[in-house]
């Protein structure tokens, strides 16, 4: 290995140790609660050089949301390749919804995150305009695979109702946790809000065809 392959090997290593450090204080503490300082003294590195990688905390949980669009990316892909009836493919995709959220719920605080004012302020415009196209695309592939399900232009309602529902009722819960009250919606709860959400689009269903 030459050494200008191996200070990329480092650097890489070094970049996926600082977004390690800033998706574990995320978790713990929130966005508003995380510093650059808390950063690098989780993965035992200097302020100067965490802002050597990034320049500034809003540009360290960007990289972030960008790996999440990552993995929803493959994900979405994966259920598209299956051959699924119209209610497996609503119930595969709201169990692969509650997997992401289970492995990575910073994915869905990063989600949370891009609904606050100025949340990209210190981004740049190309920047920016990756976010809008890449998670446009996972959007449309999620309202693909729910139109080749329902059919007659129901996809991107769907896909919308779909993801504002869990995206939702995860923030409720983890509210509801956070004050100190019971768990709910429990999982249970989720299992059959999915399937009153199946019924809701599938009712007017004749035959396989919508009317």
């Amino acid at each position: 290995m030459g050494v200008q392959e191996r200070r990329a090997r480092e650097r890489a290593a070094r970049k996926e140790t600082i977004l390690d450090a800033a998706r574990a204080l995320l978790l713990e503490q929130g966005f508003t609660g995380t510093t650059t300082k808390q950063i690098a003294e989780h993965c035992e590195l200097s302020e100067a050089t965490v802002f050597f990688y990034f320049k500034s905390k809003d540009e360290i949980f960007i990289s972030l949301l960008f790996e999440g669009i990552e993995f929803w990316c493959h994900g979405l892909e994966k259920i598209a390749g299956l051959d699924l009836t119209p209610e497996d493919t609503l119930a595969r995709i709201w169990k692969f919804f509650g997997q992401v959220h289970t492995e990575h719920p910073e994915y869905y605080q990063l989600s949370a995150f891009l609904a606050r004012p100025r949340s990209t302020t210190d981004v740049s415009d190309e920047v920016r305009t990756d976010i809008i196209q890449l998670s446009g695309k996972n959007f449309q592939k999620l309202a693909d695979i729910l139109e080749n399900a329902l059919g007659k232009g129901e996809g991107r309602v769907a896909a919308d109702l779909l993801w504002a529902s869990f995206l939702g009722l995860t923030l409720v819960r983890e509210s509801r946790i956070n004050l100190g009250a019971p768990r709910h919606p429990t999982d249970r709860d989720m299992n059959r809000i999915i399937k009153l959400i199946t019924h809701g689009l599938l009712s007017d269903t004749n035959n396989g065809e919508r009317t």
